[in-house]
């Protein structure tokens, strides 16, 4: 049996000293007295689970990889990530394409990962194997995701596919954007706020207000990913109790009018809004109407994010955040009131429901997994991409110094990063449940 300690465990909604006993990676006791490993006044919080991460292998592994995706996520404090069905070749909508990322997977994962189905045109026919085999839940598109091979849904395709998903098989993850309220780039293609107006706030708003009146004659659970506007949050807040949403430390973060023109590293989809936006995310957050912050990792060779160019409509539109979650949520949450508690729902609990892993995952109690994240809350990360785990160096958060610095990541009661050097070697496929 081993031990760790801390006086700043955050266990049961609340921060207090604690001594947790483990063995063979399962938590047995939470108690007091000595400990093998004492952390000090370091929190120890339930390991990170980020639920929106594109690893993109198989078929575009130069975009990124399970072996460095998970090595960043275990230098940020992630426990477990959750792989998005796209932009990986062939895209998880069947059976053969779940077995081929599972296997691009062995031996390479330094922490735990689950999967994601992805529900396209033609697909709901494999819906049921998928939720058989262990996905967690289905994403989709209801516009063009910008890979030919991942084509978006309508919302009637939507409606028909929910009565396959009905609980307790598995969530349905909708990128919203109303695709008849996009337009098109007009003017110089290196100015930020043309990228902005192409897709504007009322086209999520639209189409999350669809989503709720799906929700209200479903009994399957929608969930809205990547939300960027004030009212989209306050949309889910009004919205059935099986309609649910996430944001991302890019949109808490940054702001438009701070963006320099050419600046491609920040382009995403949705774009990332206003000052006053980022403010009603925070709202959102305050009041429950978004339920978890999770990266959106989706990072890209140099070359397609046009940095050369500064061209935001030829740039591909993602951001590469995933070792970064910890420090960009925590600088901005401390600095608006905001504890250790509210960073554990976000980052841990938040995102272990929504893929179905919170049996194992998510908390700290007797039963679950040995799965801890220790940081310094006044500890300063100094980003400089390239040193970073993730494939490529580019972030918009380069040069800025973040709060929140990683001690150490325990996966299942093993050290995998020691807030210096990566250990690895624990990671674990995982099936929703």
């Amino acid at each position: 049996m081993a031990r760790i300690k801390s006086s700043r465990v955050v266990i049961e909604g609340e921060v207090r000293p604690a001594t947790i006993h483990f063995e063979d990676g399962v938590v047995v006791e939470i108690g007091s007295g000595s400990a093998d490993s004492d952390f000090g006044d370091l929190v120890v919080m339930p390991g990170l689970v980020d639920s929106h991460v594109h690893v993109n292998e198989p078929g575009r592994t130069e975009w990124e990889g399970f072996a460095t995706a998970t090595n960043a996520a275990a230098a940020g404090g992630a426990t477990t990530i959750v792989d998005m069905p796209l932009n990986s070749i062939p895209p998880t909508v069947d059976l053969d394409a779940l077995e081929a990322k599972r296997r691009a997977a062995e031996g390479k994962i330094s922490v735990d990962v689950a999967l994601w189905g992805g529900l396209i045109p033609g697909s709901q026919e494999s819906l049921g194997a998928l939720v058989g085999a262990g996905v967690c839940g289905f994403k989709c598109f209801l516009v063009d995701s910008g890979v030919p091979e991942f084509p978006p849904m309508d919302l009637g395709d939507l409606t028909r596919a929910l009565t396959a998903l009905a609980p307790p098989a598995a969530p349905l993850l909708v990128h919203a954007e109303d695709p008849a309220m996009l337009r098109p780039f007009e003017g110089d293609s290196r100015s930020y706020s043309r990228y902005l107006a192409t897709r504007p706030a009322a086209a999520e708003v639209k189409a999350v207000q669809a989503l709720s009146n799906l929700a209200a004659n479903a009994s399957a659970s929608i969930h809205v990913l990547h939300v960027s506007s004030g009212e989209a949050a306050e949309t889910i807040g009004a919205a059935p109790a099986n309609l649910s949403g996430e944001t991302c430390p890019h949109y808490l973060t940054f702001a438009a009018d701070d963006i320099p023109d050419g600046a491609t590293q920040f382009k995403c989809a949705p774009p990332i809004r206003e000052a006053a936006q980022r403010e009603a995310l925070w709202d959102g957050l305050r009041l429950g109407s978004l339920a978890m912050v999770v990266s959106d990792h989706s990072p890209a060779p140099a070359d397609l994010k046009a940095l050369d160019s500064g061209d935001f409509e030829a740039g591909w539109g993602g951001i590469a955040s995933l070792q970064l979650r910890l420090p960009a949520t925590w600088t901005e949450a401390a600095s608006r009131g905001f504890g250790p508690v509210q960073i554990a729902e976000w980052l841990s609990a938040g995102p272990a429901r929504l893929a179905g892993l919170e049996n194992r995952k998510g908390s700290i109690a007797v039963g679950k997994d040995a799965d801890f994240t220790t940081w310094d809350p006044d500890g300063v990360v100094a980003v400089r991409g390239s040193e970073l785990e993730h494939r490529h160096p580019v972030t918009p958060y380069e040069g800025m110094r973040l709060r929140g610095s990683v001690a150490a990541t325990i996966v299942r009661g093993g050290v995998v990063y020691d807030g210096h050097s990566l250990i690895g070697g624990r990671g674990r496929m995982l099936e929703r449940g």
